[in-house]
């Protein structure tokens, strides 16, 4: 039994720009299907605990290419040239257990279901009908864990400038994805973070579209990140609007890790190039037994005028957060693990 089903959301009369987008993608999907496209299920990482596993991926046409072409530059916009499934029926086996359950409007699918999986890293199955089964990568937290890492990824672990339009543009849609850079000792940071709380869930949350999560978990591979789920959004139109608020998507999940995991404290880590600060000190004021510390990624002057932001004094600093929490802020990730461990906070 699916604990929460993937789908539509029960709105009488979708957005304008939804029912213009559904149209288009409606005849675009015809003359694919037609031309011998198929479906194809892309499954991100999960997350759970004993009990359940929340469950995500998406279904999309894609055309089978009998002579495969030999690898070449990765470009961002590739991403976005997708033809989402609507509707999409899915199996999902998890734990034993067998659920169906449905792809929304963009192909996507998002479902807690019932899984009694050990803690560590699991596997769940996906399947569709004309598509090939996969499986997703699920982190099933041990439930005596009482620490986690959850970092924003744009100008904290990965150096975007992405508040800027053009230059957002660009590194999303232009740059090849090999030419970005990560930031100075963040993943070292990571690294030393879960190493020091064995068993510590490291989550990414951003405003990022789910096109490029293949990009990201690639990149975050490639520079030695600790593995971890993916929590981003659907860049295009809702059901109630032209286009998803990337700030309450963050409020949104936040909300609801403290639900999904109420005896877990915190690390949040972001940047001061976009709004992390401003959300952190909301979540940590509604919820401070949730949070263990903010520490935030202080971007270079540079970076700062590209971001659209003020430059911030050089040097670290640890001040007093949100309910007598502790904030810290840093250049760079050696810069924060020095604060961090001065503040007791690892």
């Amino acid at each position: 039994m699916a604990l929460v089903p993937a789908g539509p959301a029960a709105i009488t009369r979708p957005h304008r720009a939804a029912r213009i987008e559904d149209a288009i993608q409606a005849v675009i999907g015809r003359r694919l299907l037609q031309r011998g496209w198929h479906p194809t299920i892309v499954a991100y990482t999960g997350y759970g605990a004993p009990g359940w596993v929340r469950v995500m991926g998406r279904v999309l046409l894609t055309r089978l290419d009998p002579e495969p072409r030999r690898p070449e530059k990765v470009r961002g916009w590739r991403s976005f040239m997708t033809m989402p499934v609507k509707g999409a029926p899915v199996i999902i086996e998890a734990g034993g257990g067998r659920h169906e359950v449905r792809a929304d409007r963009s192909g996507y699918i998002d479902a807690m279901v019932e899984a009694d999986l050990p803690p560590g890293w699991a596997t769940a199955t996906l399947s569709c009908p004309g598509a090939e089964p996969v499986e997703a990568t699920i982190r099933i937290v041990d439930p005596q864990v009482r620490f986690g890492v959850i970092s924003d990824i744009d100008d904290t672990v990965m150096v975007t400038a992405l508040p800027r339009p053009m230059l957002a543009a660009w590194n999303t849609f232009v740059l090849d994805e090999h030419a970005r850079m990560a930031v100075p000792g963040m993943a070292v940071l990571y690294e030393r973070l879960v190493t020091a709380h064995p068993g510590a869930p490291v989550l990414y949350l951003s405003t990022g579209a789910w096109n490029v999560a293949p990009a990201l978990t690639r990149f975050l591979s490639r520079h030695l990140y600790p593995a971890g789920p993916l929590l981003l959004t659907n860049w295009g139109p809702t059901a109630d609007r032209w286009f998803r608020s990337g700030r309450e998507h963050k409020r949104a999940t936040l909300a609801r890790l403290a639900r999904e995991f109420p005896d877990i404290r915190w690390l949040l880590i972001g940047d001061d190039g976009q709004h992390d600060q401003e959300i952190y000190a909301e979540f940590a004021a509604g919820h401070p037994e949730n949070v263990a510390g903010v520490a935030i990624r202080r971007l270079s002057p540079t970076q700062a005028v590209l971001a659209g932001a003020f430059p911030a004094p050089s040097g670290g600093s640890v001040a007093a957060g949100p309910p007598g929490r502790r904030w810290l802020c840093a250049p760079d990730g050696a810069g924060l693990w020095r604060l961090l461990r001065d503040a007791n906070l690892v």
